[in-house]
């Protein structure tokens, strides 16, 4: 199967390829007591990232010989069949009505530790799938199988689903677009998140770039093990 484009794949040494190794770290260390294992990633609005995100944090979380698999719960528009160039005719839709097993929806991203399940077939009720009592089963079934679970949905402002699937993960990422997203859609995302009791692991500010010849910086900011937000900058 030929591999996706990912950055972290095609370019693994870059900047931008090691920010992504350290928001692994991040996460991984974001909490002492409670495992982090089931990661959901969001944004404010589209186009901001989320799914490029979570893909290239699949992939260096398999990388550190986890096994790792993501999955695409953006029943609406969703991209990561895309990305990694698999088809989309059985997934997560397929396999919570029961009209495929997940040993055939399920495949290999041609990356090693990393498998995906895609969307499936668009289902009328996207909101009511993922908020079923069988998804939360899934889920679970789910960790005994794979170290990591990177969940990838719609922006949280436009639909109800990042909120339902919120509630039944270890953690959740926030993707904000630098010089794109709304300052006030940020905060309205952060606040709906909160409201259902979310754990928000931090925020990845996604495309940022600063003038200056041979320069241009990637932020990311986390919560520590004291609940202080930290910001980091990568450099080049």
């Amino acid at each position: 199967m030929e591999k996706s484009e990912l950055i972290t794949i095609q370019d693994p040494k870059s900047p931008v390829s090691e920010a992504y190794r350290t928001l692994r770290t991040n996460i991984q260390f974001s909490s002492v007591d409670n495992e982090v294992q089931t990661i959901m990633i969001t944004s404010s609005g589209p186009g901001e990232g989320k799914s490029t995100t979570s893909s290239n944090l699949a992939a260096v979380m398999a990388e550190s010989g986890a096994e790792t698999i993501i999955i695409d719960c953006d029943q609406r528009k969703p991209t990561l069949h895309k990305k990694f160039l698999v088809s989309n005719k059985k997934g997560l839709s397929d396999v919570l009505a029961g009209k495929a097993e997940f040993k055939d929806a399920v495949v290999s991203t041609g990356i090693d530790n990393l498998d995906l399940l895609t969307s499936g077939t668009k289902p009328p009720n996207p909101s009511g799938l993922l908020a079923s009592r069988r998804m939360k089963t899934f889920i679970e079934e789910l960790k005994e199988k794979y170290r990591y679970i990177i969940v990838d949905t719609p922006p949280v402002i436009a639909v109800t689903d990042a909120q339902i699937v919120s509630t039944y993960v270890d953690g959740c990422i926030l993707v904000v677009a630098s010089s794109q997203a709304d300052r006030d859609a940020a905060l309205k995302a952060k606040k709906l998140l909160e409201k259902v009791n979310a754990n928000i692991l931090g925020t990845v500010l996604n495309k940022v770039e600063a003038k200056g010849k041979g320069y241009y910086g990637y932020y990311y900011s986390y919560y520590d093990e004291d609940g202080n937000k930290q910001k980091k900058k990568k450099k080049k």
